[in-house]
């Protein structure tokens, strides 16, 4: 059984940044590839990065390349967000996602962590 653990989300003001990872458990994960989703009130949820596993190939939403990084602790099991700058339309829940490589939709989903930006 697949397992995904968010946490590190809070309040933080405009231009500050926080670290969210996503601690997975339940299988080997080499050809998995990890994702980060959010979802913002009245929103449709919407893509934000996605790591590759055993390759370490990063993906992003073109609008937050150069703000947030993915990366990956395989030691731990762990997948993290760091998100610099961050904005009030930053402010959503953050979920962490995964899927075997070879499939295009996410098939496994964590609980989301609440990320609040004020300006």
């Amino acid at each position: 059984q697949v397992q995904l653990i968010e946490s590190g989300g809070g309040k933080v003001q405009a231009g500050g940044s926080l670290r969210l990872s996503c601690a997975a458990s339940g299988r080997t994960f080499s050809n998995y590839v990890i994702g980060w989703f959010r979802q913002a009130p009245g929103k449709e949820r919407e893509f934000v990065a996605a790591i590759n596993w055993s390759g370490g190939n990063t993906y992003y939403t073109d609008s937050m390349k150069g703000r947030f990084t993915i990366s990956r602790d395989n030691a731990k099991n762990a997948v993290y967000l760091q998100m610099n700058s961050l904005k009030p339309e930053d402010t959503a829940v953050y979920y962490c996602a995964a899927r075997q490589s070879f499939l295009y939709k996410y098939n496994y989903w964590g609980q989301g962590t609440q990320v609040t930006v004020s300006s």
